[in-house]
């Protein structure tokens, strides 16, 4: 349609009510007067907005955004008496928000024109616009202060303003906000402190007044080379691929998508959860106040010139998951409070003046030492030991001698030429021993047998049969890659068994006729060789009944193999699901309850007595495996945080999980949460319960899935056609057929918060047993605290 099409049709649009939207490719029939709500849909627009706007005195949302707009917005538009609505992101509009808007009061909630070219500064009169939820100013060419007066607006629970030329300091009246959860000033001219007194709406915030809105959070993974922990944006109506191809997409060389509708992630008293302050100005101290914010998320100070200590305090950010105070002048140690932080999966400390040993508690070992680097005192895991003298500071303050007898100077004179020549003769026996070596081992890999375009000729890595495998098990001490290479044929299709989201499993038969698995992980575009030690070292060193243990791992040129315990039976999804590859077994309830309460308890361990504690992130029936005695192992616990770890560009379904277990939240959020491992346990238990699988179209239709039909059928009180025929016909059963299902259903909640943790979930499974003479939880101590007895947890 052309713009003066659009133009006449605007004329006579004075008295509807309801939003216009110029976004789709579809034009929809012109609304009739007595709807109270029509959205106009154009193909993309250009040129400038339509001053004719202003003849739809009724408008109340006017979205433009996502088109190619051009020339400032008509003060037409500015005038609508009832307009709570104006979002006109990703355009090239120009001019600038003229001073006076909201004097007369005014109904505008939303306010989102990021990603333009708007000049100007913030006039004072926006802090008149007391409805006032969503103001998105990013990404122009704004310059001057930031009013004050926006602390006095007490809905506001979103600003942002960052990437602008905004001057002067962050005003501390933005405490006041009783509604405000995100804060993002990134990237501007800000100077003078660090205001404490952002701090002060901690534990005030009620949730409410953005949830529902659809969003997406494009989260920056590319560490120092992106500015900004990334960006929200308003989503209505625009499809994720137009999303990808936005320019501000590729600014940083690694970045994820989320997608959904917002949740807040607490029920009252709560606080900020996004903070982003970095690539300015700011001076002095970090205040102890911000260990206040409880619920935030991501704390990003990166870039400023702040000086002091790392406060103690920010151990008590206990949601945090991005921790960034990179590049100021932060002196003293790292406190050991910031290894108490469970859910951190980026923390940035890099170049300031720290020094001390890294703290080994929680997670902190565990990130790559770029995010520890120049920081000249700082010492141990990633880095080096401390002690070690690698700065070459150690001096000897012992003075040498000034005699020395003749007779010692002779006896170590020939004691060196004697090492010499010892020296040189046993390196050429060993060169000639190589050079032997890599032409067999050469051939030999030439000459087995590889599935599908993998190629394992590494004619560029010396050695590479002789390579050893780093073993967490005495048995295993000298495994070789050679050895791997032949116990599988060279990796061939015939020995694997197994793939998924993180690489392809294979048997593995050793000369001692011992089995093992490995799993050859997809290959990653970054080396991440200290990233992969170290998460290999973390996870090897976890043990439990209820867990498949890695026994170890070898690195050779970019394929990366993990070595695991073999699991007789395979997967749960193989033997329930798909009998004919299971070997025909049939699984009664009690080999199906005994799986249950093994992966609960395998989870369980994950959650809360494993140090530090790991969300594992894509529990499904695929990864709990069942050994020769039926006994549920849960597997892959920690792969979703190594490959994060590895900066591999999976899809964002990759890591947030697999459908039909996913959590109604996931993709509402940018992090995951024991809570949603519960959910995902819930799956599993209620395929247990019914033998079906989570998705099944001739089961359920397209647009349902296992959870949606089993609490339609609760909704009817037919509870009972959710359960599996094959259990139900043992009556002495049913009575706790259906406590394993109303457990299933309390895991299954919509409302994370409602859900039980892993522990409680143990602890219901403990109370059903108390009648019984099952010895299946005997090894399930009691509860203190929350916190297992491993005492307890140990095989027998």
């Amino acid at each position: 349609m052309s713009n003066s099409s659009v133009t006449r049709s605007l004329r006579q649009c004075s008295h509807w009510g309801g939003s216009i939207g110029f976004r789709v490719l579809h034009f929809s029939a012109e609304p009739q007067p007595w709807q109270q709500s029509a959205l106009w849909r154009f193909p993309h627009y250009c040129g400038p907005v339509p001053p004719e706007l202003g003849n739809c005195k009724n408008m109340r949302s006017v979205d433009f955004s996502f088109n190619n707009l051009s020339g400032s917005i008509p003060s037409e538009i500015w005038a609508l008496p009832n307009l709570s609505d104006l979002v006109m992101w990703a355009n090239n509009l120009s001019g600038e928000i003229p001073e006076g808007i909201c004097v007369n009061g005014g109904n505008l909630q939303t306010l989102i024109l990021n990603n333009n070219f708007i000049t100007g500064t913030i006039p004072i009169s926006l802090s008149k616009c007391t409805y006032l939820i969503w103001v998105s100013l990013s990404s122009n060419c704004l310059t001057g202060q930031i009013p004050a007066g926006i602390g006095n607006l007490q809905n506001l629970a979103i600003l942002q303003l960052g990437n602008n030329s905004l001057s002067g300091e962050v005003p501390a009246e933005l405490g006041k906000c009783k509604s405000l959860i995100w804060l993002d000033l990134n990237s501007n001219n800000l100077s003078g402190r660090l205001p404490s007194e952002l701090a002060d709406q901690a534990g005030n915030v009620i949730p409410g007044l953005v949830s529902g809105k659809q969003f997406a959070f494009v989260r920056n993974e590319g560490g120092t080379a992106c500015r900004g922990a990334g960006g929200l944006f308003e989503f209505e109506g625009i499809r994720t691929e137009r999303l990808a191809g936005f320019p501000m997409i590729h600014s940083c060389p690694t970045t994820r998508i989320y997608t959904g509708l917002t949740v807040y992630t607490f029920s009252k008293d709560g606080s900020l959860i996004y903070l982003d302050l970095s690539y300015n100005s700011l001076s002095g101290s970090i205040p102890d106040s911000f260990g206040s914010m409880h619920y935030l998320q991501v704390l990003n100070l990166g870039h400023n010139m702040l000086t002091g200590i790392i406060p103690d305090s920010l151990g008590g950010l206990k949601e945090v998951a991005v921790l960034d105070l990179s590049h100021n002048y932060l002196q003293g140690f790292i406190p050991g409070s910031l290894g108490t932080l469970s859910f951190i999966s980026d923390l940035d400390v890099s170049n300031n003046n720290l020094s001390g040993p890294i703290p080994s508690t929680g997670q902190l070992t565990t990130f790559p030492a770029s995010r520890y680097e120049n920081n000249s005192g700082l010492c141990g895991l990633p880095l080096s030991p401390c002690g070690s003298g690698t700065g070459d500071h150690q001096m000897n303050l012992n003075p040498p001698r000034k005699k020395q007898s003749m007779a010692s100077g002779v006896v170590i004179g020939i004691a060196i030429s004697l090492f010499c020549i010892l020296g040189l003769t046993l390196a050429l026996i060993r060169i000639k021993s190589y050079q032997r070596k890599e032409d067999q081992g050469e051939t030999y890999i030439e000459s087995l047998p590889t599935s599908g375009s993998s190629s394992w000729k590494l004619s560029g890595i010396p050695e590479p049969l002789s390579i050893n495998v780093a073993t967490f098990e005495k048995p295993l001490r000298k495994l070789t890659f050679a050895h791997l290479l032949e116990a599988t044929n060279g990796f061939s299709a015939d020995s694997l068994i197994g793939s998924g989201g993180f690489g392809d499993v294979y048997k593995a038969r050793l000369k001692d006729g011992s089995v093992v698995a490995i799993k050859k992980l997809i290959h990653v575009t970054g080396q991440g060789d200290r990233e992969f030690t170290a998460e290999m070292e973390t996870i090897g060193k976890i043990k439990h009944r209820n867990l498949v243990p890695l026994l170890g791992y070898c690195k050779i040129g970019e394929e990366r193999l993990l070595v695991y315990e073999y699991m007789r039976w395979g997967s749960l999804e193989m033997v329930l699901h798909d009998r004919a590859k299971a070997g025909g077994s049939n699984l009664d309830w009690a080999a199906r309850k005994k799986i249950a309460i093994g992966s609960a308890r395998g989870l369980a361990f994950l959650h809360h007595s494993c140090i530090p504690h790991i969300i594992h992130r894509d529990m499904k029936c695929s990864n709990v495996l069942l050994d020769e005695n039926l006994e549920a192992r849960v597997s892959d616990f920690g792969m979703a945080r190594l490959m994060n770890a590895l900066d591999t560009h999976l899809s964002v379904s990759t890591l947030a999980g697999t459908p039909g277990y996913v959590p109604p939240e996931y993709y509402q959020s940018f992090r995951c949460t024991t809570k949603g491992d519960v959910y995902s346990y819930g799956v599993i238990l209620l395929e247990l319960l019914s033998g079906k699988r989570p998705i099944d179209p001739l089961e359920f239709g397209d647009d349902n899935n296992l959870v949606g039909w089993a609490k339609q059928l609760q909704k009817e009180k037919r509870a009972n056609e959710i359960l599996d025929p094959e259990l139900v016909v043992q009556k002495s059963c049913e009575a706790e057929l259906f406590q394993y299902l109303k457990i299933a259903f309390d895991c299954l909640d919509d409302r994370p918060f409602r859900r039980p943790t892993m522990i409680q979930v143990m602890a219901m499974f403990k109370e059903l047993q108390i009648d019984s003479e099952s010895d299946i939880l005997d090894s399930f101590s009691s509860l203190q605290d929350t916190v297992i007895d491993e005492s307890r947890e140990k095989e027998p």
